[in-house]
């Protein structure tokens, strides 16, 4: 027998990833941010990363195994600057193994991705996002589709027609960029910033609202809130056939008040950016459609998250097909990445359509039982029915965090790290956003719905039913509203995932189960995650998820899991350093001012970062200097609040806790005589 062949994809970004392929299959995909703690963490071609050292060890195989290493390259320098240098990766080491080393450019690795993942054999490809590649990297063919209409130095909108292993450009628009945006940090200027980009318009108006750049969700989740009073020539207008952004909006808004300050304006605002994103796409696919000649759409990019455009280009945009790739957004470049480097290899495209985003590595029922018993505060039931124990306690009302298989590459959760319970509750919204979420009342939850049940619940006439990653907003019928109150939006929508007993497994078992014992074949489905921290990725973090939030218990294949009565408030457990926690440091092996660094279970986490240290690193770094293996976490907490320009909530605070032990720095204890002793560690 053949030895396998495996290829390495890298999506170097401010939300990195890594994938393997075996033999021209996607063995397995993971984003960093999923293991190190940090929220859309980068990744840099020149240094190494948790998600390369998580996938070489869930395929048991060294660099060296490696029959090609292809790279998306980070859109934030152009591909000469040091940090996009595969060949000084000291994991890699591509320069000695003389191993295939390429990197392709950022919509180019978007486009292969949502192309490759499709399954068509042809078919028109549509990338959006803030920005791609410098217009100075892109080789002659983009360059030469690029549109007369020029107003800064990266590609913003590109559109391709795909067949077979060749990708190509059709038409591209070029704009700029915003200085912050890979660090999700708020400028500092007074009001809001112009824009030229369709995803840079929408990360403006988070910076305005929220003071972060990368809350484009959370803008799209508040806009049903209002009304689109600001016209849409504000935004941007359409002039000789070409996409142009006036900014004319930012005159509105000269302040840096953050919601939930200006409330009504806020509501507006979203409203009105909404609708000028659902214009301009529309724009977009009409006329990707008139040029190109394939009748299947496939799309990629950051704004290809939007559900509620996405619903009106499945409906309206007169392709026969469309397909969206879960990780829309730039995890998914490193699968772009990867089969590049394999069509580039073997000359083929082997048409397999991702049906279901579960490409993480497993956890076995070992390592899942000595999850629970290292972790305090626990009761642990072992059940040979995990399904109908899921159900007993939905249908008790109770929260649970479900965790199955291996986890989603892209941003939303879809049955392998996801916070279930019962759509009936009119006040489970609120529950989960106050008690377990730590965020915002406005924004919604997701149903998941039995595919063959859709219909009945959702208007889904004339048009595809079937909606597996989340990606689609699509109106509730409005007989059903009132029965599912806890997963319908203020404008009576809910962002759909459908389920089938072929692609879900025991996920769609669960949503069945409670079908069969209630007459409603849908659940509430949302991340396993606290505010600010990444989606769990291994069975400790699910556990730690539970005991850090208001979930019921966590459900594992085999295992039911609650807390102890005896549990204090999470505040109450006592932070300790681990090792050296976190470096903080120029270092002369990294081309950059800044590196931050700390230990963890997949090997050194090395980040670059600009100096000064962007907030949200800033603020975590404060947190540990406070803790000192005495202080519970409410008298930290009192000192941080006590130091001027710092107030945190209790629930943020808690969040942050619980990433810094995600991120391996910190283990609990708790301030009593029989359990002054660490409690958890990486």
């Amino acid at each position: 027998m053949s030895p396998s062949q495996w290829i390495l994809g890298l999506g170097a970004s401010h939300n990195g990833s890594a994938c393997l392929l075996r033999d021209g299959e996607l063995f397995v995909a993971i984003q960093e941010e999923r293991i190190s703690g940090i929220k859309r963490a980068p990744i840099w071609a020149c240094l190494p990363s948790l998600a390369l050292n998580y996938c070489l060890e869930a395929a048991d195989i060294t660099p060296e195994d490696l029959d090609a290493i292809c790279c998306c390259i980070c859109s934030l320098h152009p591909l000469s600057h040091p940090n996009n240098d595969l060949s000084t990766n000291p994991r890699l080491r591509t320069a000695r193994l003389g191993t295939r080393a390429r990197t392709i450019t950022h919509h180019l690795g978007h486009a292969i991705s949502a192309f490759g993942t499709s399954g068509f054999t042809d078919a028109a490809v549509l990338v959006v996002d803030g920005w791609g590649s410098f217009l100075e990297d892109l080789d002659l063919d983009e360059r030469a589709a690029v549109s007369d209409a020029i107003v800064g130095p990266k590609e913003t909108i590109s559109m391709y027609e795909a067949e077979g292993i060749q990708i190509r450009p059709l038409l591209k628009y070029a704009g700029g960029w915003v200085e912050n945006l890979d660090t999700g940090s708020s400028s500092n200027a007074e009001g809001m910033r112009s824009f030229n980009s369709l995803g840079d318009m929408f990360s403006s108006v988070s910076d305005q609202i929220f003071g972060a750049n990368l809350d484009a969700g959370k803008v799209m989740g508040l806009a049903p809130y209002g009304k689109p009073t600001i016209p849409i020539e504000e935004f941007l207008v359409i002039e000789d056939g070409h996409l142009r952004f006036t900014s004319l909006v930012t005159q509105r808004f000269p302040h840096n008040q953050r919601y939930p300050n200006q409330l009504h304006e806020y509501y507006n605002l979203a409203s009105s950016v909404q609708r000028a994103l659902e214009y301009a796409m529309m724009y977009l696919v009409r006329q990707l459609r008139a040029i190109s000649n394939s009748d299947n759409l496939a799309m990629a990019g950051g704004v290809a998250l939007n559900g509620i455009t996405n619903e009106r280009i499945v409906r309206e945009s007169g392709f026969k097909n469309v397909y969206i790739i879960p990780a829309a957004e730039d995890s998914g470049t490193a699968i772009g990445a990867a089969l590049f480097a394999d069509w580039q290899l073997n000359s083929r495209n082997r048409y397999i359509r991702l049906t279901r985003d579960s490409l993480g590595r497993s956890y076995t029922s070992a390592t899942i039982r000595n999850a629970i018993e290292s972790t305090p505060f626990l009761v642990k039931q072992e059940t040979k029915n995990s399904i109908e124990a899921a159900v007993d306690l939905l249908c008790e009302g109770k929260i649970i965090g479900w965790f199955s298989g291996g986890c989603e590459l892209g941003p939303r959760a879809l049955g392998q790290r996801s916070i279930l319970c019962d759509a009936r509750g009119a006040d489970a919204k609120n529950i989960l956003n106050s008690r377990v979420k730590y965020r915002e009342d406005f924004r919604p939850f997701a149903p998941v719905v039995l595919a063959n049940h859709a219909p009945e619940w959702f208007d889904l006439e004339d048009v595809e039913v079937e909606s597996p990653f989340m990606l689609r907003v699509v109106p509730v019928r409005e007989d059903k509203r009132s029965l599912i109150p806890a997963v319908v939006h203020v404008d009576g929508t809910g962002r759909l995932q459908t389920v089938t007993k072929e692609l879900n497994g025991t996920y769609y078992a669960v949503v069945k189960r409670f079908f069969e014992r209630t007459g409603v074949p849908i659940l509430l489905n949302t991340s396993l995650n606290t505010r600010g921290e990444p989606v769990v990725e291994t069975p400790e973090d699910a556990l730690w998820c539970l005991l850090m939030s208001g979930l019921d218990a966590c459900v594992f294949d085999g295992f039911v899991v609650t807390k102890e009565a005896s549990y204090p408030h999470p505040l109450e457990l006592v932070p300790a350093l681990i090792g050296d926690a976190v470096q903080i440091e120029p270092r002369p092996d990294v081309p950059t001012d800044l590196v931050v660094s700390w230990q963890t279970q997949w090997g050194e986490a090395v980040y670059a970062l600009p100096s000064p240290l962007p907030d949200r690193y800033e603020v975590l770094v404060a947190v540990l200097r406070e803790i000192d293996g005495i202080s519970n976490g409410w008298t930290i907490l009192e000192k941080i609040n006590g130091k001027p320009g710092r107030a945190l909530a209790p629930e943020s605070f808690i969040g942050m806790l619980a990433q810094l032990r995600r991120m391996g720095t910190i283990a609990f204890c708790v301030d009593r005589p029989d359990h002054r002793v660490a409690l958890a560690s990486v």
